[in-house]
């Protein structure tokens, strides 16, 4: 299971961080993190973090977004927000058998 928290109101140049508590799937994940999905456009990617510890980003958010990861949590660093950063953000694992689970979900809203 995963329970995300952390989104919310900002002001654009403001900064959240977003949390997101993984239990139940054991040793098997190879993979947490970030995608988000605004209205009327498909779900992206933001982010993630391989179980080593290696981080892969988005353009749109390089340089802005830091993500890290311990053993129960992935979190998502979000630092100069831009309005066209406002969506939901839902947290999601992979598994080593190519399994992805999806959390429910938490909206950023970047007011300008």
């Amino acid at each position: 299971q995963l329970q995300a928290s952390g989104g919310g109101l900002v002001q654009a140049g403001g900064s959240l961080r977003l949390s997101c508590a993984v239990s139940g799937s054991g040793s098997s994940i190879v993979r947490m993190g970030w995608y988000r999905q605004a209205t009327e456009i498909p779900r992206e990617f933001v982010a993630d973090v391989t179980i080593g510890g290696s981080p892969n980003y988005a353009d749109s958010v390089k340089g802005r977004f830091t993500i890290s990861r311990d053993n129960t949590t992935v979190y998502l660093q979000m630092n100069s927000l831009r309005p066209e950063d406002t969506a939901v953000y839902y947290c999601s694992t992979l598994s080593a058998l190519r399994y992805r689970s999806w959390g429910q979900g938490t909206l950023v809203t970047v007011s300008s």
